[in-house]
């Protein structure tokens, strides 16, 4: 993940960020209580959970998630996705940075659990909360549930 721009160097209008982020992987169901969350896909193929709604975003495409409604996603396939990510109004990217850490060299990092306890502190700064588990790619299942019954929940 890099950082592009902060609340910081905006005005407090919005935080942007650019992520390279590894198959298979989904972060927890969350929601963010101050900002909004929006995507812009520049590769690869994502299960999007918003609310009630699971679609996929591809390569061109823009999703919008609106503050206080619980969203998660996952990467599809083998490929890894590009994005970046908008925050409106700026603020929310400090869950990415404070709970980031630097990178140790190019591309994607070893893939390694999640904290979840930490992710629910550093959550909890910036008034977002951690409310469920991450989806699983399409054809695998998420607590022993069947990956179409896990994303209707």
């Amino acid at each position: 993940m890099t950082v592009k721009a902060t609340e910081a160097n905006t005005g407090g209008g919005f935080g942007l960020l650019e992520s390279l982020i590894a198959p298979g992987f989904s972060p927890p169901l969350h929601v963010h209580r101050r900002e909004d969350e929006s995507f812009y896909v520049l590769e690869g193929e994502l299960t999007m959970k918003c609310g009630d709604r699971t679609f996929r975003a591809t390569a061109g495409s823009f999703v919008f998630l609106p503050r206080n409604v619980p969203h998660t996603f996952v990467v599809e396939g083998d490929k890894p996705a590009r994005m970046l990510t908008l925050l409106t109004p700026g603020g929310g990217e400090g869950v990415f940075i404070d709970g980031g850490r630097p990178a140790a060299a190019e591309g994607l990092p070893p893939s390694t659990p999640p904290d979840i306890e930490a992710l629910k502190r550093v959550s909890a700064r910036y008034d977002a909360e951690i409310i469920g588990p991450p989806i699983a790619p399409a054809g695998q299942p998420t607590d022993g549930r069947n990956s179409d019954d896990a994303r209707r929940h």
